[in-house]
């Protein structure tokens, strides 16, 4: 007898659909994002054959923005929150504002009533989670400054719109709009003392559980979290700290939003900053990985699924006219406010491409105007086009921004030269000023070696060669490991080593070795491939963890790759060879050349 499991059809029908589309995309050099969009919309109800189940969607991709944002949490320390405040606060606030205005002019001129074109505007001025994200995480820029900017600018949003969902509901029903309920709370309250707390008394009301859940968060949290973390590590269970992480993630942000109306996305965000703090954060982000990047694919279904293609072909105007203020407006408005702040360039077209686009708070924003009344299911659908479009269109923004840069630097570097005849010497490419106006020079070196990475095996090889006397510089991505490096003297460059131009800071072309030592061996086969083609004379060690990884960075270019898990083998071997069989070789094929470091002197024969 057949058994009738939406749950199970909605998650295969749409990861099957998603890697389909999504490695087509990969192939034609697409987002991969594209394909999920559109496996989304093929499983939709607005086009023919197989319909997933549109209410258990929504929620599979709920589960994903959550564990995106404990990830995020997790690399992001309150330090850092708390040093991008200046910028992010007014500068969020700023740009949502101008959204809105736009917004609510393009609902006016349609006719809508007040309250459905503020709707409208909120929904166009809030970025996606996890589009911008996404984002950062693949350009290695979440750990940046720009990164920093990003993320804080996304959490002060995201704590607007919180608000935004409190106050929508009370200000139709005491605007006469829509057909709003009272809000359950005030009822009691007014029924319990007398009182009536409008629409002031929801914003204090709001204000004060987000402060009530960020201060228990930030007391009791950060000490209680960590300490059942550790405690679950010292288990040896792989099995229960994988547990002990979702569980943290998942349950602190449905308490979140349960008890003190704080989002999940916000929720599981402060869950992984307080778990930050402890050593294990690292281990916890990668246990939390598989199943985030999961439930992230769910999350660009879900959203396909409520695109009706039918909008493009009946209203591309008005489609067009959204897509301008998301795209245009609020990139433009986040360009000159994060310049009116001093920042650098960069800096300001990161920050403008990372908010040129809209998503999940989107969504509720539409579907709560649309309940309430207040928004016609016409500018529902707008949001949506507007919302898928702009997911498409949001690597080409970055694309055009990466293209622009050097362009508008050379110009400001133009207007801001003297008078007087510069020399031969003071000649600068648009590619170095850019370098520049982020404090970043070339490094002088030459004959050198160039680590990749400094995490557990970058550290060693990086004392090594220190030790040695050998010139070396590091290219790494975390900032936490930028600040130590520096502490000891050592010449760094942050940024991701797949990029070109991060190589050419560290003279790759003049370098004489380059050790490889990131565990992520399809990022390790591209440096790899760039390094022989610019330096074909320059010896490439690398790391692997398989046979098939060795076999594939050899084919790249690498001249010497260590698979961990033999040299592990050969140097337990050649331990215990000391102990039991004193100048016994081991049967390896590979020969004894491991060196083998400790600081207790080999144990003496009895």
């Amino acid at each position: 007898m057949p058994h009738d499991t939406p749950l199970i059809s909605t998650i295969v029908g749409g990861l099957v659909l998603a890697f389909i589309f999504g490695a087509f995309a990969h192939r034609l050099r697409m987002p991969p994002l594209v394909g999920y969009l559109i496996a989304g919309v093929l499983v939709g109800p607005h086009t023919p054959g197989y319909v997933a189940d549109q209410s258990l969607a929504p929620e599979l991709a709920e589960i994903g923005v959550i564990l995106l944002m404990f990830g995020v949490g997790l690399h992001f320390s309150l330090k850092d929150l708390l040093s991008v405040r200046g910028i992010a606060v007014p500068g969020a606030i700023a740009q949502i504002a101008f959204a809105t205005l736009l917004g609510w002019g393009l609902g006016a001129f349609l006719g809508w009533p007040t309250g459905g074109s503020l709707v409208f505007g909120l929904a166009l001025s809030v970025a996606s989670t996890v589009v911008l994200l996404k984002a950062l995480q693949e350009r290695r820029l979440v750990e940046t400054e720009r990164g920093r900017i990003a993320v804080g600018w996304l959490i002060v949003e995201d704590l607007a719109m919180v608000l935004a969902l409190v106050l929508i509901p009370a200000a139709a029903s005491i605007g006469g709009e829509g057909h709003a309920p009272v809000e359950p709370l005030s009822a009691g309250l007014n029924r319990l003392f007398g009182l009536d707390l409008g629409i002031g008394g929801m914003i204090a009301m709001t204000l004060v559980k987000v402060a009530l859940f960020v201060a228990l968060m930030l007391v009791f949290g950060r000490k209680l979290i960590p300490w059942t973390m550790h405690r679950i590590a010292h288990t040896g269970s792989r099995e229960l700290f994988r547990l002990g992480v979702l569980a943290i993630a998942l349950g602190v942000a449905f308490g979140a939003a349960k008890l003190f109306g704080v989002s999940l996305a916000l929720g599981a965000f402060f869950a992984g900053m307080v778990l930050a703090e402890s050593e294990l954060s690292h281990r916890a982000a990668q246990e939390s990985l598989p199943l985030r990047d999961a439930f992230a694919v769910l999350f660009f279904v879900s959203v396909g699924m409520l695109f009706d293609p039918n909008i493009l072909i009946d209203k591309p105007l008005l489609i067009l006219a959204t897509i301008f203020i998301i795209v245009i407006g609020k990139s433009v408005a986040a360009l000159l406010i994060v310049l009116a702040f001093k920042k650098p360039l960069g800096t300001a077209l990161t920050i403008s491409a990372s908010l040129g686009q809209i998503g999940e708070f989107s969504f509720i924003l539409a579907a709560l105007g649309v309940e309430l009344g207040l928004l016609p299911e016409e500018g529902r659908d707008l949001i949506l086009a507007g919302a898928i479009i702009s997911i498409i269109l949001n690597p080409l923004l970055f694309f055009l921004c990466d293209r622009m840069r050097p362009f508008f630097e050379g110009k400001r570097e133009e207007s801001a030269a003297e008078p007087a005849a510069p020399s031969a010497d003071a000649t600068i490419t648009q590619e170095t000023a850019a370098l520049e106006d982020d404090d970043v020079h070339p490094t002088a070196l030459s004959g050198h070696a160039i680590l990749i990475g400094y995490g557990r095996v970058g550290r060693i090889v990086g004392q090594n060669l220190k030790s040695s006397g050998t010139p070396f510089l590091v290219i790494e991505d975390s900032d936490k490991r930028i600040g130590e490096l520096k502490a000891l003297g050592i010449e760094t460059f942050m940024g991701n080593a797949v990029a070109r131009e991060t190589l050419d800071l560290a003279n790759l072309s003049g370098a004489r070795s380059l050790a490889i030592a990131i565990p992520n061996a399809f990022e390790a086969c591209r440096i790899a491939e760039q390094a022989r083609s610019v330096n074909p004379s320059i010896l490439i060690v690398a790391r692997a963890h398989s046979d098939a990884e060795v076999d594939e960075l050899k084919q790249y270019g690498a001249d010497t790759v260590i698979m961990g898990e033999r040299e592990i083998a050969l140097g337990m071997v050649d331990r215990l060879a000391q102990v039991h069989h004193e100048g016994v070789p081991y049967e390896d094929g590979h020969g004894p050349d491991t060196l083998i470091s400790t600081d207790e002197p080999p144990p003496q024969r009895q």
